[in-house]
Parts: C-alpha cells; structure tokens; sequence
C-alpha cells in the first residue's frame, strides 16, 4: 500500500507554477480535468514516463494520451493530421475528447504503448488548462489510481490511491464529468470509437458528417492491440466483487445474497421502497449526472469492505453508452 504522507495542495497560482516546475525535473504532479483527476509527466521524458507505469503498476503496452493547450502544439505529436480531426478540435477543445493519431516520429514509444500512434486532448478544467500552459509542453496523464481500479475524481481519492508515488496533488474540486474521455480512433480513413464517454457518437457523427464505427472490430489486429486506456475487460473495478443485475431483479438477487450470508451493497437508481434496507446509494436516473457521482459511489461502497455490490444495469440506449461501458468493466 502506498504511504499517504502527502497531502492535496489547492490549485491556486502558486502551486500551479510548482507542479510546472515539478514536471520540467521530470516528476509527478496529479491534476483535476473535467473527466477524472490525472497522474501527469513530461510526455518528451521517457524517464518521467516510465514513473507513471511504476506508480501505477500499469503494463508498458497501455499507451498514454498526451494533454494539451493549444491546438497548435497538435503537429507536435501528431502527423498526418487528417482534417476530421481540426473538425472535431473546433467542436469540442478544450473538452472530454481523445484523438488516435499517427505520432511524430520523435514521440517515445514509452508514451505510445509501442505503437505508431498517439492519443492526444485538451482538457476543459481551467487548472489543467494553467498547468500546461504553465509547463508549456504536452503532458503524459493516465487516470491518477493504481491500474485498473476505480478512477479518481477528487484530490482525496488520488490520496487514497497512490499516496507518496505522486509528488504534488493539485486539488481542484469535484470533477464534472466524472468519467473518462471520449476516444476517436482518427489513424485511419475510417473513424472508429475506442472508448464511449461525456461526447456521444451522434454529436461526433453531426460534426464529420460520417458514420463512427462503433466496438467490438472484426479485424484480429485490432483485438490484439490495446488501442487506447481503458480496453480491458476488466477495468475501473472496486476490490470487492460487483455484479450487474436487471432492475427487475435486484431485490431477488440481493434477497439470494443474503440467505447465502452475503454481506451486500446495492448501487441503483430506481425507487424501491424495499432497497432502504440494503446498504447503498442512490444515483439519478439522467445519465450524465449518474456518471458524474459513478465512481464516487464506487469508492464509497468499495470502502465498506462487504462481501458484493450489486449494481443495477442502467438502460441498454447510445445515451448510457459510457456508463454501460464503465460499470461492464467494473464487473468484469
């Protein structure tokens, strides 16, 4: 378990200015976006890369997407720009938007995953913003939790995850999106979605005026490769086991949890009278605003430490795409 010595700092200009200067000396500065609290280094720094793999205890094959602050530093890392990818820049940058490009040939692998392409966004949150415009590079930042558990989207949950693997946390306050970007694959003449989030397919599709192919992808290349953060069957997942159930039978399951002894939490959004004698959490039926409190709860019910969460399974519709996406992974 990481040490937990350090402490949240506010993202006042002061401090901004030292994460700046942390990640020119190649170390670790935590940062709020609008998505979910990211754990940044130099993207030109392989060494400084390589921390946020040993901090979080993720693979070398996962790639990194770069954050940015002005469309301009785009061609930095990115070649072959096809203009779908100025299109959708206009639309949604800054915002909760990743772009697969072909790299720079000067962009480390380390950053890449070993591949011939980079993820590239601009956040929205206006501290990420004044950090890079601060450091005045790209940054390398992952979600700022140990690899494939419950993303953060408070300065304390990055406390709790990595404590002293980080060397400043910047806390920004609640994030507002609460899951991760959304990711477009732009390597190749025809736009595929990596990972569903805040921006749906049809906004993406209004601006290209093409249809997003949508996962999983025939091709066996495709399925090998891990294309983009987040691909995994089992991702963004609380420590004690969680399992999706239909509406319709929540309160049978939870009943069958507990006649086998199951010490249950229930994560729902419907009104059941008969939930008020489970632990758990209610969200809001609106899928944008479950997403935003998604993880939260997740934590919140992960710490706990029953026996299952029992989640109930949002609509099957584009709109709960991300969500769906989040909470399949959760629960492997």
């Amino acid at each position: 378990m990481p040490t937990k010595n350090i402490q949240a700092v506010p993202a006042e200009s002061v401090n901004i200015a030292l994460a700046a200067q942390l990640l020119q000396q190649g170390r670790l500065v935590a940062f709020p976006t609008e998505t979910v609290y990211g754990l940044g280094a130099d993207a030109s720094n392989p060494e400084a890369v390589a921390r946020i793999f040993k901090a979080k205890g993720r693979p070398a094959d996962h790639p990194l997407i770069v954050h940015i602050a002005e469309l301009a530093q785009l061609s930095v890392w990115a070649r072959d720009i096809p203009a779908a990818a100025y299109k959708l820049a206009e639309r949604f940058w800054p915002g909760p938007l990743a772009m697969v490009l072909q790299k720079q040939v000067d962009v480390s692998l380390a950053v890449t995953g070993g591949q011939e392409t980079v993820g590239i966004r601009m956040p929205q949150h206006p501290v990420a913003l004044a950090l890079l415009r601060a450091f005045n590079g790209g940054v390398a930042a992952p979600s700022a939790n140990r690899f494939c558990r419950i993303s953060p989207t408070a300065a304390s949950h990055v406390v709790d995850e990595l404590g002293d693997a980080v060397d400043l946390i910047l806390d920004g306050g609640a994030c507002q999106v609460g899951v991760e970007s959304t990711i477009i694959d732009l390597s190749s003449p025809e736009p595929r979605l990596l990972r569903p989030g805040h921006i749906s397919v049809a906004a993406l599709e209004a601006v290209l005026g093409t249809t997003v192919q949508l996962p999983p992808f025939t091709e066996q290349a495709e399925q090998q490769a891990i294309r983009a953060p987040g691909m995994l069957a089992l991702h963004y997942a609380p420590t004690t086991p969680a399992l999706l159930c239909p509406p319709a039978d929540l309160s049978t399951t939870l009943m069958n949890f507990k006649a086998q002894g199951k010490r249950c939490a229930v994560l729902h959004y419907s009104h059941y009278a008969e939930l008020s004698q489970w632990q758990g959490i209610q969200l809001t039926a609106a899928a944008d605003s479950y997403a935003q409190g998604l993880y939260g709860a997740l934590r919140s019910l992960d710490n706990l430490h029953l026996d299952v969460i029992v989640i109930e399974q949002p609509p099957s519709t584009m709109e709960w795409l991300a969500v769906n996406d989040r909470l399949a992974k959760a629960t492997g």
